[in-house]
């Protein structure tokens, strides 16, 4: 049976809540973080390399229990309302996905935003590693001038930290990632979790922090990638319920919500613990 774990992005709170699911699934038998497949968006990217590195879960996750300010992340002020709004009006007149794709990119790379160079450096923080895994992780980015989406993985030649960036790259927020001398934005610009990736596994487990269509309003989101899946795979999406929403907040790029969104999802995990063990396979006997 082949598994694959999808990780959606959204923000640091959306960081911290999915590696309490994690955790707190791996305690209770359930080791997604073990998938064939692990597939980052945004986010989710600094999740799935966390995820494959070795280090453990408790360790990841005891760090987001840490106070506000004993980290390199900085708080931005970003509304996901406004954001989809002004989103929208980019598609006004365009062809297809792809053109509104390049209209983000073309607005994020006037954007006033933080150094690259910056930005780089607290993405560097949030990396227990410097290489790609062994095992199978693809990460998502968009190309800021064409609208084109990308993946990459270990074969890509690519650096891991830079693909990691290049997927965080909120447009408008953070800078566009310089990789190969192109600029790239948020693999979000083209779907929150780019789940269709996982297609051809028998087991699909979603993590989406934003179960939205991401930053591109005409993308098709996360029930149509689903339905797709659900053709040959068993898929099981987890969001975060309604008490996760609350400790999550309005701004999920703010730090100081980390500590109340790691321990959301450490509930939720324990309460989705039973249901997960059915479907996904149990870890082998030693």
């Amino acid at each position: 049976m082949s598994t694959a774990l999808v990780l959606g992005g959204g923000g640091v709170t959306g960081i911290a809540w999915e590696l309490g699911v994690l955790q707190a699934l791996q305690e209770t038998g359930a080791d997604l973080a073990a998938a064939d497949l692990v597939v980052g968006t945004s986010a989710g990217s600094v999740v799935a390399v966390q995820a494959t590195s070795g280090v453990g879960l408790d360790r990841l996750v005891a760090d987001q229990l840490k106070a506000a300010g004993t980290s390199r992340e900085v708080k931005a002020d970003f509304d996901p309302q406004n954001a989809a709004q002004a989103f929208s009006r980019l598609t006004v007149g365009a062809r297809n996905e792809r053109e509104v794709r390049a209209r983000i990119g073309a607005m994020a790379l006037e954007a006033p935003t933080v150094p690259e160079a910056e930005r780089m450096r607290t993405i560097q923080a949030r990396l227990p590693v410097a290489t790609w895994p062994v095992r199978r992780l693809l990460i998502t980015a968009v190309d800021a001038e064409t609208g084109d989406p990308v993946v990459w993985d270990r074969t890509s030649g690519i650096p891991l930290a830079a693909a990691v960036a290049a997927s965080c790259a909120v447009p408008g927020v953070w800078p566009p990632a310089t990789v190969a001398g192109r600029r790239y934005i948020d693999g979000s610009v083209r779907s929150a979790t780019n789940a269709d990736l996982a297609r051809g596994h028998d087991v699909v487990v979603v993590l989406a922090p934003d179960t939205g269509p991401g930053l591109t309003p005409a993308a098709p989101g996360l029930t149509a990638e689903v339905a797709l899946l659900r053709t040959h795979s068993q898929v099981r999406v987890i969001a975060p319920d309604g008490a996760a929403l609350e400790a999550i907040g309005p701004n999920p790029l703010d730090p100081g919500r980390r500590p109340a969104s790691a321990r959301a999802g450490r509930r939720q995990g324990r309460e989705l613990a039973g249901a997960l063990r059915k479907i996904w396979p149990a870890p082998p006997t030693r």
